[in-house]
């Protein structure tokens, strides 16, 4: 947990000084059935992430926290703390050039940090971003980056590096007079070796589909969403286990 701390103290002192141009902040409680790599068969997890948003005059930030549990002592997902951070910067809005093109929209950099305290996990990911094209409040980014090990001490064992190549975007829109999104991302980590032998090539997507329960019920819009977030993990972790689970979604938008 102290690393964490360090985590988000420095995600706080990295982050703009001036005001955000926009920003959103939640909090999300998921609930299914996800599998254990290491031991084999699947436990009722519980996640509840904590998750920010936001943008300036140069680029955006994006952080979540998961707390995960998932109620058996098996030495996975103990009550486990997993943390991303990533900053990007806008080449767009830096220059104050405008490099669209086609379905382009912007080009920017990108630093990452993936953090996990149970397995005591670092990873640094530098890299670039693609921003397209996209109607509305939808959007659609690729980051193409680097996937290097940076821990240190006790833990799971040091990985060598390799890349990642990471679709994230929302897709809000309407059917009639209700309010839905689908979100999330889809990432592909390439294969690297670890001092135990190779660790797998994996897919990771997670989309969400929400429905705002808060314009529906209460005129509340952009508040309380319900849903379902949907994980396929191809190789979980670099090994040979493929889940398909889908849990219960319940956000929370400050």
């Amino acid at each position: 947990m102290a690393r964490l701390s360090t985590l988000l103290l420095g995600v706080c002192y990295l982050l703009p000084t001036q005001a955000a141009d926009w920003s959103a902040t939640e909090a999300q409680l998921q609930y299914g059935r996800l599998d254990n790599p290491f031991a084999g068969g699947a436990t009722d997890t519980t996640i509840l992430t904590l998750q920010h948003a936001s943008g300036w005059k140069y680029g955006d930030n994006f952080f979540f926290v998961d707390f995960i549990n998932d109620g058996v002592r098996d030495g996975f997902n103990d009550t486990d703390v997993y943390a991303e951070w990533y900053a990007s910067f806008s080449l767009g809005k830096i220059t104050r050039c405008d490099l669209s093109f086609g379905p382009v929209k912007d080009f920017g950099l990108v630093a990452g940090f993936n953090y996990s305290a149970d397995a005591n996990v670092e990873k640094f990911l530098p890299g670039i971003r693609i921003a397209w094209a996209m109607p509305g409040e939808a959007f659609l980014n690729t980051d193409i980056t680097g996937f290097q090990d940076i821990g240190y001490g006790d833990g799971a064992p040091k990985e060598g590096d390799s890349y990642m190549i990471d679709f994230n975007g929302a897709f809000p829109f309407s059917i009639g007079n209700q309010d839905f999104s689908i979100e999330g991302h889809i990432e592909y980590i390439h294969n690297r070796t670890s001092e135990f032998g190779d660790v797998k090539s994996w897919v990771l997507a997670q989309p969400q589909f929400r429905w705002d329960l808060g314009k529906a019920l209460f005129r509340s819009p952009k508040q309380l969403f319900i849903g379902i977030e949907y994980q396929y993990w191809r190789n979980k972790l670099g090994n040979e286990i493929d889940e398909s689970a889908v849990q219960a979604l319940v956000v929370w938008r400050f």
